[in-house]
C-alpha cells in the first residue's frame, strides 16, 4: 500500500507523462513528416539537433533546460514576466519529459511515414486532394500504429525520466517529485527500502499496462486498416 507521498509522486508522474506526450506529439508528427518526405539543406543538422537529448547525459540536458527556462534564461525571464514559471515547477516536470521523450516519438512516426508508399499520397493528390487532405485522410491513417507506438515510447521515457528533471526542477515533494524523484529520495534515508520497493512495483505495473494497451490498440488500428 503506498503512503501519501508515494501516492502524489505516482500521480504526477501520470499527469507529467501524459502532458509531456500530449504536447510533443504535434510537433513530433511534424518533424519526422519534414525527415521522411524532404530533402533540404541542414538535414543531417535537423535529424542530429533532435536525437540530441538521447546522446547527452541527462544532467546536462536539465542543465541546459535550466540555463534556457529558468528565471534568468532568455526564454524563462520572457516568459515569467507573463506569468509562466517552469523552473522548480511541476510544469518543468513536463518540458523535461517532453524534451527527452520527442525523439524517440519522432524515429517511431518517422519510420511509419518511410513505410508508407508516396505512389498513394500522389495519387491521392491527382485526384485533386491538397496537400493537407493528403495527409490527413491517406498518411496519417497508415501511419497511426507507429504514431502510437512513439506515444507509448515517449510515455514511457516520460514516466523513468530521473537525470533532467531533478536537475531543472529538483525534487519537491508534491510539486516536482515524480516517481523516479520518489524512488530515489526513499532511498537515501534509512527504512526507506519497503516504500522505494512498492513504487518499483507501481512503476512495474504501470509499464507493463501501458505496453498491453498500446499493443490492444495497435492491433486494433491495424484490423481496421487492413479492413
Amino acid at each position: 500500500m503506498l503512503d501519501a507521498a508515494a501516492r502524489d509522486a505516482v500521480m504526477l508522474s501520470l499527469q507529467v507523462s501524459a502532458i509531456a506526450v500530449a504536447f510533443s506529439l504535434p510537433f513530433a508528427i511534424a518533424v519526422a513528416w519534414v525527415l521522411a518526405r524532404r530533402q533540404f539543406w541542414g538535414h543531417a543538422a535537423l535529424s542530429a539537433l533532435v536525437h540530441l537529448p538521447l546522446v547527452l547525459p541527462p544532467v546536462v540536458t536539465g542543465y541546459l533546460l535550466l540555463l534556457t527556462f529558468g528565471r534568468s534564461g532568455w526564454v524563462g525571464g520572457a516568459l515569467a514576466e507573463i506569468g509562466i514559471v517552469l523552473a522548480f515547477r511541476w510544469t518543468g516536470a513536463a518540458l523535461a519529459a517532453a524534451v527527452m521523450g520527442f525523439p524517440l516519438m519522432v524515429r517511431a512516426i518517422r519510420l511509419s511515414i518511410e513505410a508508407v508508399d508516396p505512389g498513394l499520397e500522389e495519387a491521392a493528390a491527382t485526384l485533386g486532394a491538397g496537400r493537407w487532405s493528403v495527409f490527413c485522410r491517406v498518411t496519417l491513417p497508415l501511419i497511426a500504429p507507429g504514431v502510437l507506438a512513439g506515444m507509448v515510447m515517449g510515455f514511457a521515457k516520460a514516466m523513468g525520466e530521473f537525470g533532467a528533471t531533478i536537475t531543472f526542477v529538483a525534487n519537491i515533494p508534491g510539486e516536482t517529485q515524480t516517481l523516479p524523484s520518489a524512488i530515489y529520495a526513499f532511498l537515501q534515508v534509512p527504512g526507506g527500502e519497503g516504500s522505494a520497493i512498492r513504487l518499483v512495483i507501481a512503476a512495474l505495473v504501470l509499464s507493463v499496462g501501458a505496453v498491453l494497451m498500446s499493443e490492444w490498440l495497435a492491433r486494433r488500428m491495424a484490423a481496421r486498416i487492413a479492413a
